[in-house]
């Protein structure tokens, strides 16, 4: 997540979408045809970097995240409805290009409160382990918001859970609830 150089290697694709709502998450769905101009046969998180109505200036470096069907969820971080003025229902103009300098990988550090519950949880961490790792990142870029003690606490015990195989809603998502988890 986070900010980007608009990239000029790769073509912009524009289109016209409104923004509809996944469980709390704003997003715009890219169709197949859309998607496969961004990069033929991507089947994985596509990384991207994005604008709506053309904010913020420097476009929003995020992943598509695929459907299962050739289309994929362009979710809408907050920063980026701030500062295009826009929300649930709004059309918008999307520009947006394949991020051919993405790397892998967490952004934000792991939180020491959540890496020392980790190690004293095996199944939590074996399930950490096998995730993702565009997960891991949403993950971490979700505890890096959290400020209380309390919240951390609370979202912390609720990782922990869904990690070592439990059935809950977590980051506005049921973990669990199918034999592939999470």
């Amino acid at each position: 997540m986070g900010r980007s150089v608009p990239s000029t290697a790769t073509p912009l694709l524009r289109f016209r979408a409104k923004i509809e709502i996944n469980g709390i998450n704003p997003f715009v769905l890219v169709d197949a045809a859309c998607a496969a101009r961004l990069k033929e046969g991507w089947r994985k998180p596509l990384p991207v970097q994005v604008q709506v109505n053309g904010k913020p200036e420097t476009p929003w470096r995020i992943n598509l995240m695929p459907r299962g069907d050739g289309s994929f969820y362009l979710y809408l971080h907050e920063q980026v409805r701030d500062a295009s003025g826009t929300g649930v229902g709004d059309i918008v103009d999307i520009g947006i290009r394949f991020d051919d300098e993405y790397k892998a990988g967490p952004v934000h550090p792991m939180p020491l409160w959540f890496s020392e519950a980790l190690e004293r949880d095996d199944r939590a961490r074996q399930g950490w382990e096998a995730l993702i790792p565009s997960r891991k990142k949403e993950i971490l870029r979700y505890f890096a918001q959290l400020k209380s003690p309390e919240a951390q606490a609370r979202n912390c015990a609720q990782a922990l859970h869904v990690l070592a195989g439990g059935k809950a809603r977590f980051m506005a998502r049921d973990w669990n609830a199918d034999a592939e988890g999470g």
